[in-house]
């Protein structure tokens, strides 16, 4: 028993030495959560850190075992990590398995940038979500840094929910895909977007014909990753997803739960806030404009009624900056106008932004702007 109370006690003493105020879920059990603490940047480094006003509550200490629920079950809690290649639908799968739009989605590729958590909580179970940026080979720095979270993610999984769609037909990434196999986490392959292949289809017959049909491509995967389970879905229409919970319960590891069961996501407002103005970007622009956007929330003071917001876009070029902000700025108040409708929805109160535009040349190759924002420990 002093083994994991050690490891708790030595976790705080070093957050305490590094200023670290965020929520990181541990494990003494294991190495989970010592990679992140020890690599966590102080809430200065970080735009997006918040004030500890409106921080998540941070994580217990190690809890004692939970007692068999009323239906003699006892309780399951694990880190499931969601990974793919970009514009499989990773972000709409966890939004709908939270029932939460915690993760931005547009129809461009590589729109998440982060490593984020959507916890999923049940009387006698908890699953902790990682959405993670899409699969790719860096071709610059911040990618280095995205890829960077999706090893993490491999790492700290009890499950992996590989997400593959109707068109992908191989892995990018031998060495992710390696780490893949040799995984002890149980994996799960989740073959989405198979309503394109049935009636009703945006797909002409002759397309269909040549992606095959579900049950050839299920196959195809079951050879590819011979211990996984392979299950089909939509995620965008919701349909598969019962399969994925019962198959997900019966692999869950019994655990007492990791966050407070009221917890939705390990992520400050703040942190929301900028993913929902850096979607707008790519929502309304084009081209290689939105790739080249980088939020950071200023400041964010919440009253009883209305929340304040200020926010930063950094663009990479001069030439970007004109095409952001629009003639007599009406670009930028298009981004601005959709944003605040959408946090409104979001934080279900009124919200006042302020936007500036500023020019942070090629700040995608630069280690402390991408420490800043943070994407490298």
């Amino acid at each position: 028993d002093c083994w994991p109370r050690m490891v708790v006690w030595v976790s705080c003493l070093i957050g305490s030495l590094l200023g670290f105020s965020g929520s990181i879920a541990l494990s003494s059990t294991g190495k989970r959560g010592l990679t992140a603490l020890l690599t966590a940047d102080s809430p200065a480094a970080s735009p997006l850190a918040a004030p500890k006003a409106i921080q998540p509550e941070p994580v217990a200490p190690e809890p004692v075992p939970s007692p068999a629920s009323a239906s003699g079950s006892r309780h399951r809690a694990g880190f499931v990590s969601i990974l793919g290649v970009p514009n499989v639908g990773k972000s709409t799968l966890l939004n709908k398995l939270v029932g939460e739009k915690l993760s931005i989605t547009t129809s461009k590729a590589q729109t998440t940038r982060h490593r984020i958590m959507g916890i999923l909580n049940g009387d006698d179970y908890q699953i902790v979500y990682s959405d993670t940026p899409g699969v790719l080979l860096p071709h610059y720095k911040l990618q280095e840094g995205m890829m960077r979270f999706v090893r993490s993610s491999i790492i700290d999984a009890d499950v992996l929910l590989l997400v593959v769609d109707v068109f992908q037909e191989s892995f990018p990434d031998e060495k992710i895909l390696r780490q893949l196999r040799s995984s002890p986490a149980a994996m799960l392959v989740l073959l989405n977007k198979v309503d394109l292949l049935g009636d009703g289809s945006p797909l002409t017959k002759e397309r269909r014909a040549a992606i095959g049909t579900e049950e050839v491509l299920i196959e195809r995967w079951r050879t590819e990753f011979p211990g996984a389970s392979v299950l089909s879905l939509s995620a965008r229409q919701g349909r598969g997803l019962d399969a994925v919970m019962e198959r997900l319960m019966a692999v869950l590891p019994e655990h007492p739960p990791f966050f407070p069961k009221d917890q939705l996501t390990d992520k400050p407002q703040r942190f929301f806030a900028a993913e929902m103005l850096r979607e707008s970007i790519f929502e309304l622009y084009s081209q290689e404009v939105p790739y080249s956007c980088e939020v950071a929330v200023r400041a964010f003071k919440e009253s009883e009624e209305l929340i304040r917001i200020q926010a930063e876009i950094y663009v990479a070029q001069e030439s970007q900056k004109g095409i952001l902000i629009g003639n007599k700025g009406s670009a930028i108040k298009r981004v601005g106008v959709r944003t605040r409708k959408q946090m409104e929805t979001f934080f279900q109160k009124q919200v006042h932004l302020e936007t500036r535009v500023k020019v942070r040349k090629a700040w995608r190759e630069d280690e402390v702007a991408l420490r800043e924002f943070g994407y490298l420990g």
